[in-house]
């Protein structure tokens, strides 16, 4: 017994730990090289620039509202997703997929899937279109890319809430006389606070940084569709001290948004 418990106590073998050391410094030597590199003492200068407060503020914008976006419709489509386990398996399985295409799919395929869809030419594009709606290569079209990339984080999040909350609450508020409304907003969304909030930071984080689909489907217009991403992008190739104080201006912005939220509204789930 004594020899299996002490077996079991032991740490990861010699193999092991060179793999995780490996991973841990392809994860964290890429932003130490950007701190390393980053002009320190032209920083005021170089984000004190009008593209830059431009960019940052529409990115802010942007992701706040896109966020707000994948609330209004993730919440829901959480709840259908966590209720799939009552239908059948190809029903369930498809819904589960089309929600996580959007994770691994290319971002620039999305942004071009996008722009097939609602360009001037597009399937349901060329219809607005005809009514004066246009919506490519405009600030809601940063809008629209950035909630196709970043719901699945949210309805992810809100499902495995929902999967692992406690549903006598639920079935007491209903023998009681509630009706479904009243359960879902009075009961279960409490109940998945912590899953939302969780969602809704990844949500915002992944907008702020999203990049591929933006630009294909919204473009690059200054104080229009120029998100921080882009705008250190078009910057690396002109002016790299720039590119890097906008990169870190987004790192920075990622963490904080991270660390300011932990504590506060997500307890014991992000750690």
């Amino acid at each position: 017994m004594r020899a299996s418990a002490s077996r079991r106590r032991r740490g990861p073998g010699p193999v092991v730990s060179v793999l995780a050391a490996t991973g841990l410094a392809l994860l964290v030597l890429p932003l130490l090289g950007l701190l390393l590199r980053a002009p320190w003492g032209d920083l005021p200068r170089l984000l004190a620039g009008t593209e830059v407060l431009q960019a940052l503020g529409l990115s802010l914008l942007t992701a706040a509202i896109s966020t707000a976006a994948c609330l209004l419709l993730g919440i829901p489509l959480a709840v259908l997703l966590s209720h799939s386990v009552d239908w059948a398996v190809v029903p369930r399985r498809l819904l589960r997929a089309a929600i996580t295409i959007p994770m691994v799919l290319p971002p620039v395929v999305g942004g071009i899937a996008l722009l097939l869809l609602l360009g001037r030419r597009g399937v349901l594009g060329q219809g607005l279109a005809e009514i004066g709606i246009t919506i490519p290569f405009t600030t809601g079209a940063v809008v629209i890319a950035q909630t196709f990339v970043a719901m699945p984080f949210l309805v992810f999040a809100v499902e495995g809430a929902l999967r692992s909350a406690d549903r006598r609450s639920e079935l007491a508020a209903s023998s009681l006389g509630a009706s479904r409304a009243q359960v879902f907003r009075l009961v279960t969304l409490p109940l998945v606070a912590p899953g939302v909030a969780a969602g809704a930071v990844l949500c915002f984080t992944r907008a702020l940084g999203e990049f591929g689909a933006t630009i294909t489907f919204a473009g690059s217009f200054p104080g229009v569709t120029r998100t921080l991403p882009i705008a250190s992008y078009l910057a690396m190739n002109s002016d790299p001290d720039t590119a890097i104080a906008l990169a870190l201006l987004l790192l920075v912005v990622s963490l904080a948004v991270l660390v300011t939220l932990r504590d506060r509204w997500l307890p014991g789930v992000v750690r």
